[in-house]
This record gives structure tokens, C-alpha cells and sequence, in this order.
């Protein structure tokens, strides 16, 4: 019997087009590595991809974002969301990091290509009732002409400080005694009020050595004391050392922070530090009617730049808290400030306890600015004697 071998042979078809595909597709990804190493090993070390550049590219996205991403993944940082949140948009968030634009925000886009808009960028921490990005708080330097005229003021400040027949008020029930525990001052000390300049209608030209923020303090100060909260008021006319010093408006917070400095070197008993502005903006956006009575609002500015600011706009929320709840819609809210074209650090640095206030702006009366002062001592003195009470501090004494 014969057996027939049969041979079995295995052909393997080969295709030339997809092995040179492959063979090109590989060289240009390794062409792309060689390329991408080189490109990020040869560039400058401020623009090579680090932790910092990391940041730049996420502080594009808020933390309420952060928390929605997170909790896709994990529910529990759900919980952690106010009530009202609103969906986070993909398309919005993508678009901020990859163009640093906020389509929400034509600042962010504005403030690069026209010059000088960046002076009035700042980013709202709390809003106040009706507040956004089109009536935040801004300074306008006066020009150099007004802060040489002197014009004529429509009231004498001591009168209005100390007005003949003022009935005294009763003793406080706690006072801090002797001690001098919050410090004011004006750095921008010359801001005034058109109200309170004869004749005057250019919001430009409400500059003026005596009738001006400078008023507010003293009477803020004294509000303070009838509640027994022991105040320094600041006399030094800074814009005047500014003057003499031959610097520039923009140096004015250099010049304050000399004064500041000697003042909490000389009395170790300041705890607050309160530095009082005068707002830019019209009265429309700066007055508010409150049981009808006409108020002038204010705004907390915090400077991002100094280490304390975390500490800063803890304080300002908890007086902006209070401020709505006694009186709604007197502060605008809390604005943070920092970056190029701003100090950002408005001698915050200073103290824990240090806070910028706005007091109404151009157009408020002198009525309005002293229904303000009370509101705002009413509802700081309230959180003062809390925080004592909270701290245990026996420098506090009963009447």
C-alpha cells in the first residue's frame, strides 16, 4: 500500500502600501517626540511647562467647576456645592484655558488690547445686590491740574465733625478703656464729593485739602468711640507728602505705608487697620434707599498680592454678611484687586485685620455719608465685641 505525501504549505499575502504606511507613520511620531523634546528642553525656563504655568492655566476655572468635575467621579464633592449651582459648561471652561478669555467677561479680552483699560480690571469676591462687572469700584486718578487748584468748599469740616449743640450720647456698656485699637487713615486723603465743593460739577475735579474722605474717617472715628471701640485718626495730609516727595498719584500707597508703619510701631494696641476711599462711579450705581433714608454705599477692595489677603476678605465677608443683613444693598460687595496696573496690596500686608472701604462716591452728600458711617459703625462695633467675646480678651472693660 503506498502512501501519497501530501505537502502543505502556508502562504502569508503582504501588502506593501500598509507596511509603508506604517513605517511613515512611525517616523513621524518619532520625528514629533525628537521635535516636542527639543522645542520644550530649548525654551527659556520662565515658558517650559512647570507647576507655575500649570496654575496659569487653571486659575481659569473657578472652584465650583473643580467640584462638579470632581464629582462626577466621586458624589461626595456634590455636597459640597451651594443649592443653586448651574451645570458647568465644557465648551466655556475649554475656551478659558486654552485663550485666557472668559466669554462671560469682554474684560479679559479688552483689558489687552486697550490701553489703560487693565487699571480697572479687578474680580468680584462677593456681589452686592445689582452689582456686576459693569459697576464695579474704580479710581480715577485726577489730573495733575486739579490736584494744583484749591476750590471753594460749601462746608467747614470741623463743624461738621463737631457741630455746635450735639446732644452726648449715653456711656457704652463695654469700652476698651484707654487703649486705641483701630487705626484710620486716607491714603488718598484729597478725594471729595461734589456736594460738598461749591459749584462743582466735573466728578474730575472733586479734589480738595479739606473738604474731602478725610471727614469720614473723623466721623467714623467718633462713632466708634460712642461705642466704645477706642479709634487713631490719622492727620498726616499723605497727598501732601506725595507732593513733597515729588512722586506720582500711583506712589501714594508708598507714602501711607510709612505713615501706617510708625503708627502701629508707636501704639501696639491697633488690631484693625481701616484705610477710607472715595469711589468714581455716579449715584446712581453708589446711593441706596433703605427705610427711607438715603444711604451712600460702600465696597470692600482686597489687594491679591499681599500674603494676608486670604485673612483680609475673611473679615470683609463677615462684615459684608452683617451689612446685608441689617441693612440690604449697602455694600456693593467685595472686589479683589492685583496683577499689572494696580498696587494690589494697599498695605494689607500689614495686618490680618486691615480693610479698603469705599464710601459712596462722587456724587453723595454729606446726609448720606453720615447715615453711611453709622450703619457701618453699627455693624462693625457688633462684630468687634463678638470677636472679643470669641477671643477671651480681658483687655475689654464693662461700664
Amino acid at each position: 500500500m503506498k502512501r501519497s505525501n501530501t505537502s502543505r504549505n502556508l502562504i502569508v499575502t503582504l501588502n506593501g502600501t500598509s507596511i509603508k504606511k506604517g513605517i511613515v507613520l512611525g517616523f513621524i511620531v518619532l520625528l514629533m517626540t525628537f521635535l516636542l523634546s527639543g522645542v520644550l528642553t530649548s525654551l527659556k525656563p520662565e515658558y517650559r511647562l512647570n507647576s507655575s504655568s500649570i496654575n496659569d492655566l487653571t486659575k481659569n476655572i473657578d472652584s465650583e467647576a473643580f467640584l462638579q468635575l470632581l464629582g462626577a467621579e466621586n458624589r461626595f464633592f456634590i455636597s459640597a456645592l451651594p443649592d443653586q449651582t448651574e451645570p458647568i459648561k465644557l465648551s466655556s471652561i475649554l475656551f478659558k484655558v486654552a485663550t485666557s478669555i472668559n466669554p462671560d467677561d469682554p474684560r479679559s479680552l479688552l483689558g489687552r488690547e486697550l490701553p489703560g483699560f487693565s487699571l480697572y480690571d479687578s474680580e468680584i469676591v462677593v456681589a452686592g445686590n445689582g452689582t456686576n462687572y459693569t459697576n464695579m469700584p474704580y479710581e480715577s486718578p485726577p489730573p495733575t491740574e486739579v490736584l494744583e487748584q484749591e476750590r471753594e468748599a460749601s462746608i467747614n469740616k470741623n463743624d461738621v465733625v463737631n457741630p455746635s449743640g450735639e446732644e452726648p450720647k449715653a456711656p457704652p456698656t463695654l469700652t476698651t478703656g484707654d487703649k486705641k485699637v483701630v487705626y484710620i487713615y486716607n491714603t488718598h486723603n484729597t478725594e471729595s464729593y461734589l456736594p460738598l465743593l461749591e459749584g462743582e460739577t466735573d466728578p474730575n475735579s472733586a479734589i480738595h485739602s479739606e473738604a474731602n474722605v478725610t471727614i469720614v474717617s473723623e466721623l467714623l472715628g467718633k462713632e466708634l468711640q460712642s461705642e466704645g471701640i477706642g479709634s487713631q485718626i490719622e492727620s498726616t495730609d499723605i497727598q501732601q507728602n506725595v507732593k513733597q516727595k515729588g512722586w506720582n498719584y500711583a506712589k501714594s500707597y508708598k507714602a501711607s505705608r510709612t505713615i501706617v508703619e510708625s503708627a502701629m510701631a508707636t501704639n501696639q494696641n491697633i488690631k484693625y487697620l481701616i484705610d477710607i476711599h472715595r469711589d468714581s462711579q455716579r449715584k446712581g450705581i453708589t446711593t441706596i434707599n433703605i427705610n427711607s433714608k438715603s444711604y451712600a454705599k460702600i465696597a470692600f477692595v482686597i489687594g491679591g498680592d499681599n500674603p494676608n489677603a486670604e485673612k483680609n476678605e475673611q473679615l470683609a465677608k463677615e462684615l459684608h454678611a452683617l451689612l446685608d443683613e441689617k441693612y440690604p444693598g449697602l455694600s456693593r460687595g467685595i472686589f479683589e484687586q492685583k496683577g499689572k496696573g494696580v498696587n494690589g496690596v494697599y498695605n494689607q500686608d500689614l495686618s490680618n485685620n486691615a480693610l479698603l472701604l469705599e464710601f459712596g462716591g462722587v456724587d453723595n452728600n454729606l446726609e448720606e455719608l453720615k447715615n453711611t458711617v453709622a450703619a457701618v459703625s453699627d455693624v462693625f462695633s457688633e462684630y468687634f465685641w463678638q470677636a472679643e467675646k470669641v477671643d477671651g480678651n480681658p483687655a475689654s472693660e464693662k461700664k
